[in-house]
């Protein structure tokens, strides 16, 4: 058992967020980060279940800024 998983957390080209399981096929999106929060619990208790979930979910948020020059 894991006991944490890392999710890349990112800015959707049409608005909100998607998440990105690092070596794991689990992937949500939400339209918030308190909804991409909760739907990564979710995520990762219908891949693991709850025995088998890790103890720390870490949330990388990566946003991209773009400046003019």
């Amino acid at each position: 058992m894991d006991k944490e998983i890392i999710f890349l957390v990112k800015e959707a080209p049409g608005g909100g967020y998607t998440a990105r399981a690092l070596g794991h096929s689990i992937f949500t999106e939400g339209e918030a980060l308190d909804e991409i929060r909760n739907n990564v619990r979710d995520a990762g208790r219908c891949h693991f279940g709850d025995k088998d979930m890790p103890r720390v979910i870490r949330l990388h948020i990566v946003k991209d800024e773009v400046m003019a020059v």
